[in-house]
Order: structure tokens, then sequence, then C-alpha cells
């Protein structure tokens, strides 16, 4: 699963296509306006809009946590989120997801090797299909927790 490859990005927006204003979630505290405003805010540091600091514990954790996850396995349920990606607001679900949508297409068609000179602030230097593979998870595991 890489959100790179057209094949799994289809998969993606289909899945995104799903959710409504009806979409109840499996577990957390967010809704799907929320999860979703949340899934794009990675996409906007991928493609320098959103400047975050490396943090010490990202110093320190983020090449094993990077490892962990890229071995494929789903994220487990109710992880930390950093504070840069907690939506404290509502906002309105269509216009949050085509905004999303919007991203997801700006990264696929993104530079890979300009894509490869940003530097995440929790994992640190990743490569093109890191970065993707990374997205793919994360949007993974935010779009089962509404149930698509």
């Amino acid at each position: 699963m890489n959100i790179l490859h057209t094949n799994d990005s289809e998969t993606f927006i289909q899945r995104i296509n799903q959710l409504s204003e009806s979409s109840q979630r499996l577990w957390g505290k967010m809704t799907v306006s929320q999860m979703i405003e949340h899934c794009t805010r990675p996409f906007q540091v991928a493609l320098g809009e959103l400047k975050l600091q490396k943090t010490l514990v990202g110093i320190l954790f983020g090449g094993i946590a990077k490892r962990s996850f890229l071995k494929g396995k789903p994220m487990s349920k109710n992880l930390p989120t950093a504070k840069s990606f907690i939506v404290s607001d509502n906002p309105a679900l269509e216009n949050t997801k085509k905004k999303l949508l919007d991203y997801i297409d700006k990264f696929r068609k993104m530079d890979k090797n300009e894509l490869e000179t940003r530097v995440h602030p929790f994992f640190g230097k990743m490569t093109a299909d890191e970065w993707g593979k990374l997205f793919a998870l994360h949007l993974d595991h935010h779009l089962r927790q509404f149930g698509a």
C-alpha cells in the first residue's frame, strides 16, 4: 500500500468519498470532519506548507517508529496525536473531503526529488516511497476508524 501508486490512491479516494455526516467512529474522539482535516495536515507538511519543528521525542524515537510503521502493519488504535494535527473545530465535511482529495493529488504529482529534501518533523529524512507508505498507513488507519 502506497499512496504514490495510482491504484492505491484511487482506492483511498473511493474510501474517502464513502464518508458522510452519518459515519460513526469506531474508536477515538474525532468527528468524521475533524478526522479528514487531521489527515490533510501531514500532506501540508510534505508539501512544505505547514512547517513544524522536530521534537526531542522525534529525534530520539522517530527513526525507530518509522522502521516499525514501514513494516506495513495497521496502526494501533488511540495512538497519541501531535498537537499540530489536533483539530478542535468541526469543519464542513464536503469542503474538508475536497481539500484532502486535492492534497492527495498534489502529493502524487509532487517532484520526488523535492519530496526527499523534506524532513518529517517526527520520522526525519525519508524517501518518496517511505512518505507514500506512511501516508497510506495513516489514511488507512483513520478510514478504518470510521468504517470506510
